[in-house]
């Protein structure tokens, strides 16, 4: 078989309601040059009968054996066997556009700064809308199409839509695959890929229909939980070209669950966190965590201190960001989005 452009790394386990249509929607793109290496991971339903119908009706298709070791061996395993200047991610229970991996290929082609590009997402469900705080998710990440922005907000959540990714092989390669552990395997490997000076950016058009359900790992695998992204964060925000590598204190916006959150870990990390910046007047004076709280007013101008603003809601963190700019702070030399 040719080289082919991309191979779609597809790992899969107990989705034969849904992998048949994951598959087909990939084979039926408009890139015809790619290979698709579908892991069954230890799957105890139909799901290793459909993969191999499927392959051999389509030589673009092989099925590897995941023997039940997890996603992260999954995706490990095929990336080996890739041979393929891009490798492009896809789960088995959602649809790829037609134009998904030629339009990504493009991208990567003409951009040869970006490590990977991800797409503009549609979420979808069959048994209830989807929730408007995932909604609100997909509508921020739509909006990453630029590396700068995505970038500046590599700190707020995961900025790529995991199986809508496209990526140069050799830069994952090179920043060790899928590293396995109590964290998030994929927004850990896109802070380290746009650690180790990366590019990546999200197409501004929808080539992925993304589906939500209550067996999504988001919700089942404690790896997701909004903890061990925020312990994530706080070991890129001090390493390489996070704004805390120099060893400068921080001050964190906002003492509520994820500013006390992610100070516990800087500290454990060796961070001096000075100061908790919070509006609540209740809090204002006194200590958390032994830190002393003030008021945005008595903030003061730009120093020596790195501002991390932890403010989970959009539009009060959007006019924080306003009012800095406003008052002469640069984001990304004075302070960062890290909620």
């Amino acid at each position: 078989m040719p080289l082919p452009v991309v191979t779609v790394l597809l790992p899969a386990r107990n989705a034969e309601p849904t992998v048949a249509r994951a598959l087909e929607s990939l084979l039926e793109g408009t890139l015809r040059d790619v290979r698709v290496l579908a892991v069954d991971d230890g799957s105890t339903d139909g799901t290793r009968g459909v993969l191999e119908a499927l392959a051999a009706r389509d030589s673009r298709v092989e099925v590897l054996d995941g023997g039940g070791r997890g996603l992260v061996a999954a995706l490990n395993l095929a990336l080996g066997r890739a041979t393929s200047p891009y490798v492009a991610r896809m789960d088995a229970d959602d649809e790829a556009l037609p134009r998904r991996l030629e339009a990504s290929v493009a991208a990567l082609e003409s951009e040869p700064e970006l490590a990977g590009v991800g797409t503009g997402v549609e979420l979808f469900r069959e048994d209830q809308p989807v929730s408007p705080s995932l909604q609100a998710y997909a509508s921020w990440l739509n909006g990453l199409t630029s590396a700068e922005r995505l970038f500046r907000e590599r700190f707020i959540e995961s900025p790529v839509c995991h199986p809508s990714v496209c990526l140069r092989r050799d830069a994952v390669v090179a920043a060790g695959g899928w590293r396995h552990g109590d964290f998030p395997e994929d927004y850990a490997l896109w802070l380290e890929l746009m650690d180790r000076g990366h590019g990546m950016r999200n197409l501004d058009e929808v080539l992925l229909r993304w589906r939500d359900s209550h067996q999504r790992l988001t919700w089942t695998d404690p790896r997701y939980a909004v903890r061990r992204f925020t312990w994530t964060k706080a070991q890129y925000l001090m390493r390489g070209r996070g704004p805390l590598a120099d060893g400068r204190p921080c001050t964190v916006w906002g003492a509520g669950p994820s500013g006390k959150t992610l100070a516990r870990f800087l500290r454990e990390e060796g961070a001096t966190v000075e100061r908790f910046v919070e509006v609540h007047p209740r809090k204002v004076g006194t200590r958390i965590q032994d830190i002393p709280v003030v008021s945005p007013e008595e903030l003061g101008p730009p120093g020596r201190s790195h501002l991390l603003v932890c403010v989970g809601v959009r539009w009060a963190r959007e006019e924080i960001r306003a009012d800095l700019t406003a008052r002469g702070w640069v984001e990304g030399r004075d302070f960062t989005c890290a909620a």
